[in-house]
């Protein structure tokens, strides 16, 4: 199963849509424009809110809780290094290994790899594509991504 997360070029704020196979608008993801931290908000496709991704503050790396009916149930953190950013991923005991830079990257639940997110070319606006093996893990594998997008971005980074 594949979803397609498409970057909203025109929008204030952090903005995706999140299509289906058939091209139909899934989920909706959309920054808070006035928020202390990075806070990030996913909707269903009527509108109503699933989870909340939210920047964990005066951390000394980029932190992000993933939060679902108002309890917390992971977190990203990027961790110091000089060439490849990689991240402490304390989320539904999965791991993520690849190129984050490049966006091919992998996700694994012990040795088998659950989630795959590779970045589309040529798009207007980023574009990414997430093939999951079990439809089950979607909504989590969306929040991973996002919760990953967000911590590579940061403005802590730079």
């Amino acid at each position: 199963m594949k979803l397609l997360i498409k970057q909203r070029v025109f929008s204030w704020t952090d903005a995706y849509d999140i299509y289906d196979e058939q091209g139909n608008v899934k989920y909706y993801v959309k920054a808070d424009f006035f928020a202390l931290g990075h806070q990030i908000r996913v909707y269903d496709a009527a509108h109503r809110e699933l989870a909340i991704i939210h920047e964990k503050l005066l951390t000394f790396l980029p932190t992000f809780e993933i939060e679902v009916n108002g309890r917390i149930i992971g977190s990203i953190q990027k961790k110091w290094t000089f060439f490849k950013p990689k991240y402490e991923v304390d989320y539904n005991g999965w791991r993520v290994e690849g190129d984050f830079l490049e966006w091919d990257y992998d996700v694994y639940d012990g040795c088998s790899a659950v989630i795959h997110i590779s970045k589309e070319l040529l798009h207007w606006g980023d574009t990414y594509t997430i093939t999951f093996a079990n439809p089950e893990d979607e909504l989590h594998g969306i929040l991973l991504v996002i919760a990953i997008d967000a911590a590579n971005c940061d403005k802590n980074n730079q």
